[in-house]
């Protein structure tokens, strides 16, 4: 594949939601797909109920940082994937843009955060497959 798609996942705060679906996309997809995450409100570090079940799930988000959205990354990405961040996410014509509907992990037990998760992988893996790059 030369041109490798790119997908940006964005959430208000870039600590749960985003971060989780971008560490099973880069998981999953590893080099096939270019992954990038970033929130219209970023908060200063990552959600530790998240860190620690993507950890259960073999996959280390703990250094990853939370962004802020800028217009330059979602002008790059090829497919915008928003979850529960309104119309902060500019609108560009002739990308790919879907509305994940997920509950928001913050202040989450960690049962609640690892259904979160387990539905983040599901929706990654039919993400993946619309690429037609399998899921590892």
């Amino acid at each position: 594949m030369t041109d490798i798609p790119t997908v940006l996942f964005v959430c208000v705060h870039n600590a749960g939601r985003s971060q989780m679906a971008a560490g099973y996309l880069q998981h999953l997809a590893g080099d096939r797909i270019d992954v990038r995450s970033a929130g219209s409100e970023p908060k200063d570090r990552i959600n530790p109920v998240a860190v620690e079940v993507m950890a259960e799930a073999g996959i280390d988000i703990a250094e990853n940082a939370p962004k802020l959205l800028t217009v330059d990354a979602v002008k790059e990405a090829d497919v915008v994937i928003t979850m529960g961040c309104g119309d902060a996410c500019p609108i560009f014509p002739g990308k790919r843009y879907e509305d994940w509907q997920l509950d928001d992990p913050a202040g989450q037990d960690a049962d609640t955060v690892r259904r979160i998760r387990d539905d983040i992988r599901r929706r990654v893996e039919t993400l993946i497959a619309g690429f037609g790059t399998e899921a590892g």
